[in-house]
């Protein structure tokens, strides 16, 4: 089960090299599908979707790995397009054990087939209307594009299906600044979260092409959580995990990665960047309607202190994810810091093996072959 379910993982590593047609909020770079689909959940989380509305965006752009993104702007053969997103489904979703119960997931996202769904497919269709828009310079042809989109394309209708967030757009495309209230609370925090999308790791891509920033992890992570989920222990929610997850590396924003094996004063778990952290945190979490911002810092502050089921085994696929990437991709970022495994097992064994011990007992095996032969 395990070998299927890192196969189907592993795959899902290439939608991080998806490039998007819109762009960073800081203009940098291209956004990529992968940390696109952590930040429309994210929007889903602060909004207040279900825990199926969010799985279904986990998973709502994994055929891009075969069919690439399709900017809204350009023309489509609708029908060829649909065969062939229905093909990719049917590949990359048939990797994963309970891969059918994923891809009717995907099918009922892309029907729009209940409201968990319209609900999702409102957070992938708005999320990068406010990137262009909140942007502290908006690319003139991405705001006319938005402007379109907002008029005749498929987002007028979130005149009639959700006014607040059409009349917030239409504000901000006047020039005019959002009015006060918690949907610009909301946004400012969901703004400022594209920041994620910048930090960079220590691991890389399992193709060696470059490291892996924040934002993708998590993503990353949350979908280890829904595929891996089946092994958690009495008591653990996921759902609840994968919110866990999508959230947890925020505080990175004003932190920075701190790499597991890094060493001295600024180490990994250190006192100085725990207080850092928690600094963040509040800074973040604080820029939320006060009693969302209080429930959303006391999750972060869970998985931090990792002592409920869900903080642990949270906290083992956060350890996880990190060591599989290091294996598929030629164990690059261990090379960097001069790990062995002795450092791996004492600094990543100890948290999978207490949150997941069949996880750890799979994972120990291939640890054991790559040093073996390093």
């Amino acid at each position: 089960m395990l070998d299927d379910a890192f196969a189907f993982l592993c795959e899902a590593d290439r939608l991080k090299s998806v490039t998007r047609a819109n762009v960073l909020m800081d203009l940098s770079r291209p956004e990529n599908s992968a940390e696109h689909s952590w930040h429309v959940a994210l929007w889903a989380m602060v909004m207040g979707a279900s825990d199926r509305a969010i799985a279904m965006i986990l998973l709502h752009d994994l055929v891009e790995i075969d069919t690439g993104d399709q900017p809204i702007h350009l023309a489509h053969d609708g029908a060829g397009l649909a065969r062939a997103e229905a093909a990719a489904a049917a590949r990359i979703f048939g990797l994963a054990p309970g891969g059918a119960a994923l891809a009717a997931m995907w099918r009922d996202f892309e029907a729009r087939a209940d409201a968990d769904a319209v609900l999702a497919k409102r957070m992938d269709h708005v999320q990068p209307i406010f990137q262009v828009l909140m942007a502290d310079a908006p690319l003139a042809d991405h705001v006319a594009i938005v402007r379109d989109n907002l008029t005749v394309g498929r987002a007028a209708r979130f005149a009639r299906e959700w006014p607040e967030g059409w009349d917030a757009a239409q504000a901000l495309l006047a020039g005019r600044a959002l009015p006060g209230g918690d949907l610009a609370r909301r946004l400012a925090f969901l703004a400022e979260a594209d920041r994620l999308k910048s930090v960079r790791r220590a691991n890389r891509l399992l193709d060696g092409s470059r490291r892996e920033n924040s934002a993708e992890h998590s993503w990353h992570l949350a979908l280890y959580a829904l595929v891996l989920g089946g092994l958690a222990g009495p008591g653990v929610d996921v759902g609840r995990v994968i919110r866990m997850l999508l959230i947890h590396d925020l505080v990175e924003i004003d932190v920075g990665d701190v790499p597991l094996h890094s060493a001295g004063g600024q180490a990994h778990g250190s006192a100085a960047v725990q207080e850092a952290e928690a600094a963040a945190a509040r800074r973040l979490f604080g820029m939320l309607p006060a009693d969302q911002g209080a429930r959303m810092q006391a999750l972060w502050a869970e998985f931090e202190a990792a002592r409920s089921p869900d903080a642990v085994f949270a906290k083992a696929l956060d350890r996880c994810q990190p060591a599989v990437q290091n294996l598929r991709s030629g164990g690059a970022g261990w090379v960097e810091y001069d790990v062995t495994l002795a450092h791996v097992e004492a600094r990543v064994g100890p948290w999978v093996k207490a949150g997941c011990p069949p996880l750890w007992d799979w994972l120990h095996r291939g640890l054991r072959v790559h040093f073996a032969a390093a």
